[in-house]
């Protein structure tokens, strides 16, 4: 189909105004919010903008037409290049379907849009005492919508889960342009769980156009404790100590010596500036509780040599707290032109190990790395600080990474705990997964999109994409089961 065609009928689909295809109204969707040289960027066809879940779907039977790629995107704050169109083609951006269609208080659940920002949802059921527990930092910015494709976590997920734990249906436009629901408000439904395997599929497997979410019930206390330690080594171990003791805190954050010089000049959240890493802890529940178990984590924290534990259940100074935890990575920019993160995942044993292992490979490549991180699940987040312009830079970032994910999958961990495999990370797959176990992703992969055009080139590395299905899945039989197809 001709470009200019195809064009005109993505304005007849959106209306006026709904679709961007000049080259400089496209340069914004030609990244995400992943690190340019680790992930390749790509410009699309167009860029279109749905308001209803029948314009998406119409714009998916469009592409299908016209033979070109489609790949859903939200607030384009993700990490890993999922919503980077590799393939080119068409991006459908989920921003403009934003409303909040209902809050149920009694069976604590809201039906949204995908485009509704995830601390908006918060902040809207907060006067009938419920809230969306899954936070990423990017809260004040990141959509429902892409929360859900790539299964954001956040610092309250060590107690209550990730987005997968709060998702109980949703309504999905699948690759062919068919618009249907899966899960629904009654748990324990029999047959495939379709929606489990929607939620972190990246866009992969269909365009999420309606949510059904889980709402949790605001506590009824909660208090937000900082402990400062000499170094990251004492910190690690109080953190194993805490959930060892058989406490799970609504979250456990660690903040080391590097971060809090970029932080407490510029918000002046409370961290001292001599402690080589404070822990973040938040507890919640009944008031007796809470006041008992933040006793017990403070003796802990004591115990394992902690310099200073403050308690705070003011709001405005836990909120003081938590802002600095949650502005960490945008107060970078006082040490370094640029950063790259990765959030790979450990065994909280080997937290000492690795961090260790992670300053090792900042002296080894002369490459400054800050650690703030959910210590509490053993959710790393080195911040590598860099700066692009200067030679040599971006190819040390890129050594350093390879080297600390491979040390994470060697003690036992994963790839990623929250931001996606995307294009970032596909290449490390075999890391962690066999040939035979990447042939049965891509089947499923396969199954909804037989024709490969959702959000292509993401997640599988070079020998696994859709197309190749078919050949690695005989060869897998062939070698475990001696079967050959005819």
């Amino acid at each position: 189909m001709d470009r200019a065609v195809l064009i005109e009928r993505l304005e007849r689909i959106c209306g006026p105004g709904g679709v961007f295809h000049q080259p400089s109204d496209l340069l914004v969707y030609e990244y995400d919010g992943s690190v340019e040289g680790a992930v390749e960027t790509a410009a699309p066809l167009a860029a279109a903008l749905p308001t209803s879940t029948e314009q998406v779907a119409a714009i998916v039977a469009l592409a299908n037409e016209a033979g070109v790629p489609v790949t859903p995107r939200g607030a384009g704050t993700g990490l890993s290049g999922g919503a980077v169109a590799q393939g080119g083609g068409i991006i459908v951006a989920l921003t403009r379907m934003d409303r909040i269609l209902e809050v149920d208080r009694y069976d604590r659940t809201a039906l949204v849009e995908p485009g509704v920002i995830n601390l908006e949802l918060s902040q809207y059921a907060m006067p009938q005492g419920l809230f969306f527990a899954p936070d990423p930092s990017s809260q004040t910015a990141c959509t429902i919508g892409g929360n859900v494709a790539e299964n954001s976590g956040g610092p309250h997920c060590l107690k209550y889960g990730v987005t997968t734990n709060h998702i109980l249906g949703l309504e999905v436009v699948l690759p062919d342009g068919r618009v249907v629901w899966t899960g629904g408000r009654a748990l324990g439904a029999p047959g495939y769980d379709l929606t489990g395997a929607l939620v972190g599929s990246e866009g992969m497997l269909g365009i999420v156009t309606k949510a059904l979410v889980r709402l949790s019930p605001t506590p009824d206390a909660t208090l937000v404790q900082l402990a400062a330690f000499p170094d990251i080594d004492t910190a690690s171990h109080a953190t194993s100590r805490i959930i060892a003791a058989g406490i799970i805190p609504a979250a456990l954050e660690m903040i080391d010596n590097l971060t809090i010089q970029a932080v407490e000049p510029q918000y002046h959240a409370g961290y001292p500036m001599d402690a080589g890493a404070v822990l973040l802890i938040e507890i919640d529940g009944p008031v007796e509780d809470v006041m008992a178990t933040g006793e017990e984590i403070a003796t802990i924290c004591r115990e394992c040599d902690a310099t200073e534990v403050r308690s705070a259940t003011d709001p405005a100074e836990r909120a003081l707290l938590w802002k600095g935890r949650k502005m960490a990575l945008a107060a970078m920019g006082r040490l370094a032109p640029n950063y790259y993160l990765h959030d790979a995942v450990v065994p909280r044993s080997q937290l000492p190990a690795t961090l260790a292992r992670v300053g090792d490979i900042s002296a080894e490549f002369g490459l400054p790395i800050a650690n703030v991180f959910h210590a509490g699940d053993g959710n790393l987040h080195p911040l590598m600080l860099f700066d692009r312009r200067k030679p040599g830079d971006v190819e040390k970032v890129l050594g350093a990474s390879k080297e600390i994910i491979q040390f994470c999958v060697a003690v036992g961990g994963t790839l990623s705990g929250e931001h996606g495999i995307g294009t970032e990370k596909r290449e490390y797959m075999t890391l962690v997964y066999t040939g035979e176990d990447l042939a049965a992703m891509a089947g499923l992969k396969n199954a909804f999109d037989p024709g490969g055009r959702l959000n292509p080139g993401k997640v599988f590395p070079k020998g696994y994409m859709c197309g190749e299905v078919r050949a690695l899945r005989a060869q897998a039989m062939a070698q475990k089961y001696g079967i050959y197809p005819v």
